[in-house]
């Protein structure tokens, strides 16, 4: 019996601390900005179309958001091209909720303006995307026991 309470107990999510909080959200800028940065640039002087520079971007910023938690937020877990996969994958599904906020939003309450769209994608969109990232991140990606606060603390 004590066993089994043992293992119930080991199972539960642990409750988020604020540097995990932090850290993970400093990553998350971190990457945000590259994604931006990258995708002005790409679109402006190197002249690529919409889509590829978007794509080029947001592989780029799942890097920098992968490696800023990897390096600092979870540094005391495992991590590689496995937890990368993971990681990539979690973050493509948050692309995904953030799409379907705009679809829902757009096409489904008729909200056809910018910044409607703006609202839906990048507002509910984003808070959403960032829970299930967070989430996906903590449970899939850096599950370990060693999980400690941001680099910052």
């Amino acid at each position: 019996m004590a066993n089994r309470a043992r293992r119930a107990g080991k199972r539960r999510a642990r409750r988020p601390q604020p540097r995990e909080l932090l850290g993970f959200a400093a990553a998350g800028l971190l990457a945000y900005a590259a994604d931006l940065a990258l995708f002005l640039w790409l679109r402006g002087p190197a002249g690529l179309d919409p889509l590829t520079a978007k794509a080029l971007s947001f592989v780029a910023g799942c890097s920098v958001a992968y490696a800023g938690n990897a390096l600092g937020t979870y540094r005391h877990t495992s991590s590689g091209l496995r937890q990368y996969g993971i990681f990539f994958g979690v973050n493509v599904a948050g692309a995904l909720v953030q799409l379907l906020c705009i679809l829902v939003s757009h096409y489904g309450l008729g909200f056809t303006s910018p910044r409607a769209d703006t609202v839906s994608g990048a507002g509910i969109g984003m808070a959403l995307a960032t829970v299930l990232r967070f989430w996906g991140t903590r449970t899939w990606v850096f599950r370990g026991e060693g999980r400690v606060g941001s680099w910052t603390g």
